[in-house]
């Protein structure tokens, strides 16, 4: 007969309740929280998200110092608060007619392009809604022929870049060569002038001591940064300037959404056609020269990578503003259009340098070098 081992029974373990928390004081959850609070926003300031906020007070900083120069050279003018009021005004109106070219330009920069047409573009739509068969329709039917030539121009050039895979630059200077011919040969070379009294009126009336152009330019400028930061279109555009390829592999369709870009521009030259007839009361092959320039430095200065894939709204009518600034300035001043224009190209070339040479990398350059020397 064997010992049989007894088995041993097995005791249940009882479970191990979780450690109480001590009790936290409601005034320290708040000075956490408001820490919390204050250290996101201040990363959000240090990091890219305030890059745009940083730019634009750079560009306010730019303007102030533009007013201080004023007062400086002409302080009789600068001391009568009614006539720095209508200074604003004219520069603003001044102002007004580029800066809606300069929203669409800013569309087709951030999103990868370029358009060096759009001077043309308002030149042609100006010339062709100005002529007298257009004119017999009255104020609508030569806004909306202005309207409708700036588009179908704008879809050209976004045609030939997206579906015929032509380079930017080269699309849009053979366009603006080829609609300057045509608004030539269409006003056979000679000044149109506009019979339209609502047309006309456009520059001269004011509404609550604002004058109408400015209220357009406000209106454009509001509809673009919607368009640009609020809805999916202006995700989009962003996308496809920053990496075309990756856009195209989440499902963007890269080539219509570059041809709408260039679409909108156009649409923005036929406002912009309509709010220069106004101010001349006629129109001519040789209107918004330049404007092309105007409109790419303007983004520029406001912050728009020539690259494609960031800019903003609000930059480039702080660019556009400093430049009818510095117009206006030389003018009260008595100084050529030469040292004006020198000013300019001075002002272009440090934004881009700017752009290139920006503060982190001056720094991640710095660290490096330490880094070499230890």
């Amino acid at each position: 007969m064997s010992d049989a081992t007894p088995t041993p029974t097995a005791t249940p373990e009882r479970p191990q309740l979780p450690a109480q928390s001590p009790p936290v004081d409601p005034a320290e959850t708040a000075v956490a929280s408001d820490k919390a609070a204050s250290s996101g926003r201040l990363s959000w300031w240090r990091g890219d998200g305030g890059d745009g906020a940083k730019r634009n007070l750079g560009l306010i900083g730019v303007l102030a110092a533009l007013i201080v120069v004023g007062a400086i050279t002409k302080p009789d003018l600068y001391g009568d608060p009614t006539w720095v009021w209508n200074n604003v005004l004219a520069i603003l109106q001044l102002a007004s007619v580029v800066g809606v070219v300069t929203v669409g330009m800013t569309f087709v920069i951030i999103g990868g392009g370029i358009d060096l047409s759009v001077g043309a573009i308002v030149a042609l739509a100006g010339v062709w809604c100005t002529t007298v068969a257009t004119q017999n329709f009255g104020a609508g039917g030569m806004i909306f022929t202005a309207i409708v030539v700036g588009i179908c121009v704008g879809l050209v050039n976004g045609v030939l870049i997206s579906y015929g895979r032509l380079v930017p630059f080269i699309a849009t200077l053979a366009m603006l060569v080829a609609a300057r011919g045509l608004a030539a040969s269409i006003s056979n070379k000679q000044t149109q002038v506009s019979s339209s009294t609502f047309i006309n009126d456009i520059a001269a009336r004011k509404v609550i001591g604002i004058p109408i152009l400015v209220y357009i330019l406000g209106a454009v400028v509001l509809a673009g940064w919607v368009l640009l930061n609020r809805t999916t279109f202006g995700r989009r555009t962003i996308a496809v300037g920053g990496n075309p390829e990756a856009a195209r592999l989440a499902g963007i369709n890269v080539r219509r959404h570059t041809m709408l870009l260039y679409a909108l521009s156009g649409l923005c030259c036929g406002i912009a056609a309509i709010m220069l007839t106004s101010q001349a009361t006629s129109a001519q092959a040789a209107m918004a020269n330049l404007y092309e320039l105007d409109a790419i430095a303007a983004a520029i200065i406001g912050g728009t990578l020539l690259s494609g894939g960031r800019g903003t709204i609000v930059g480039s009518l702080l660019g556009v503003i400093i430049f009818a600034t510095i117009t206006n300035l030389f003018a009260i001043n008595g100084l050529s259009i030469e040292a004006q224009n020198m000013v300019k190209g001075g002002i272009i070339v440090a934004a881009v340098l700017i752009q290139q040479f920006q503060y982190k990398s001056v720094t991640r350059l710095l660290a490096r070098n330490r880094v070499t020397t230890a």
